[in-house]
């Protein structure tokens, strides 16, 4: 009897103590304090940046256009390839290459925001439109440097809990850019919200001032993109040597990245990217339908909806983020990878249950929960999964091809939704919605099945070059 009771607790213990153990390292923390960075500018480009110009009274269709905003983080893998390869001058001796390119996308984020803050979007469109494009450029560049810093920073075993304190960050970003300039355009003015917005940036600007640069094997990967932007240019030696070089450059440094991942994965390349593009389709679609659901089909208040799925959710997010980052750190990405999937089919399938019953927050919050908790663990997941495989000679860039790819088909599929909900209703929705999450599941065991194939091709472990354990850090 005294050995059954003392294991339940000794391993209670031992999970607290890994939980501690985890979320206590320099490099999770840091991740908290760069997710906030990332996360702050989206929305003052999206959905705030439309209310301020609702508020102020731009026609609706003007407003549309500033939607287009949102394609520089969808083709962000574009210019990845320079994020990986172009050291600034006089930043990367002081800072390195990673904090240095955050430092200068900090920089063109906080001028926008500034210079948004004292626009007149009413005589001025044009002018607000391209302070808002260096604010999402460059807010989208910083999103390449920190995935590129976090998958550098430390070994694959962290990933998911630096994951989950990004999304932590991320979303405390999101109200803040939301809620807060909202509540500062009520009671003071736009242009109030929006300075204090650029001066939140200062929150990443300290933040890389005090992390450490990645401690990886930099100079083995420039060397390695050296040879091959010279094998290259040779092949093109017909050329002005000029031109030859930007060629081998191009073919090394841009289409390298690219061809490295197929050739180093051969015939599961697609199947891995594929696994990629699924992954999140069945979580991307339901929530397209969400809010129409719970408003016009369900009846809740604007109150409910609010405090139920953003602030309730939020927390529900978080706790399934962090419980994701340990679960990893136990049981490995793959096993993880697999729960996540099953879970957001599963809880997607709550939602039909919930269509078939009267109105009631206690039952909503419930399902909020599942469905935020299950999206939580999924996504720490993910992230960790697609860290994990990119080359240390292309970090960004690989990391910037699976960030865009894991978006687009659920996005793409989404669009489709509201005709769904038309034909059929939203119960029938929801059960598609799950049924598109069968894939992901089906892959996900794929991957377990065929682990050590993958281990085996897997670019070298990081925990070599990273010295994790003798690098001290300030954050």
């Amino acid at each position: 009897m005294i050995g059954r009771s003392t294991i339940p607790g000794k391993t209670r213990l031992s999970a607290l103590l890994t939980l501690f153990e985890v979320y206590s390292r320099w490099q999770v923390r840091a991740l908290l304090f760069l997710g906030f960075s990332a996360g702050l500018p989206f929305l003052l480009v999206f959905s705030t940046l439309n209310a301020r110009l609702a508020d102020v009274g731009v026609e609706t269709a003007t407003i549309g256009f500033f939607s287009w905003l949102g394609i520089t983080y969808s083709i962000k893998v574009f210019w990845a390839p320079v994020v990986d390869r172009l050291k600034l001058p006089l930043l990367d001796r002081l800072l390195g290459k990673r904090r240095s390119w955050m430092l200068l996308a900090q920089a063109g984020i906080a001028t926008g925001l500034y210079l948004m803050a004292h626009v007149d979007a009413v005589s001025a469109p044009e002018t607000m439109a391209l302070c808002g494009l260096l604010v999402a450029f460059s807010s989208a560049t910083q999103d390449v440097a920190i995935d590129a810093y976090r998958i550098e920073i430390a070994d694959e075993r962290l990933q998911a809990a630096m994951a989950a304190t990004y999304i932590f960050g991320y979303r405390l970003a999101l109200l803040v850019a939301g809620a807060g300039a909202l509540y500062l355009a009520e009671f003071w003015s736009w242009q109030v919200a929006y300075e204090m917005m650029a001066l939140l940036v200062a929150v990443g600007v300290i933040t890389v001032l005090c992390v450490r640069e990645p401690n990886v094997n930099h100079f083995s990967a420039a060397s390695d993109i050296a040879e091959r932007v010279e094998r290259e240019a040779m092949k093109r030696s017909h050329l002005h040597p000029r031109l030859a070089h930007f060629a081998g450059w191009f073919s090394a440094a841009v289409a390298g990245p690219f061809m490295d991942f197929f050739r180093r994965y051969h015939r599961y390349a697609l199947i891995i990217l594929i696994t990629v593009a699924v992954y999140r389709v069945s979580d991307i679609a339901m929530g397209v339908m969400a809010n129409p659901f719970y408003l016009d089909f369900m009846g809740f208040s604007k109150t409910d909806v609010a405090n139920v799925t953003k602030v309730f959710g939020f927390f529900m997010t978080i706790a399934g983020s962090m419980l994701g980052g340990v679960l990893v750190v136990k049981y490995g990405i793959r096993k993880i990878l697999l729960l996540g999937a099953f879970l957001t089919a599963a809880t997607n399938l709550l939602f039909v249950l919930l269509a078939q019953y009267p109105p009631s927050t206690t039952t909503l919050a419930v399902v909020v929960s599942a469905d935020n908790l299950s999206g939580g663990v999924a996504n720490v997941a993910l992230i960790a999964w697609l860290s994990s495989m990119t080359s240390a000679s292309f970090t960004a860039t690989q990391y910037a091809l699976f960030s865009s790819l894991m978006t687009l088909p659920g996005k793409f599929l989404g669009g489709f939704s509201g005709m769904v909900v038309a034909g059929f209703g939203y119960a029938e929705f929801f059960l598609v919605a799950g049924l598109m999450g069968v894939p992901a599941i089906l892959l996900s065991i794929f991957m377990i099945r065929h682990g050590r194939e993958l281990d085996a091709l897997a670019p070298e472990s990081r925990s070599e070059h990273n010295e994790e354990g003798k690098v001290a850090g300030t954050v």
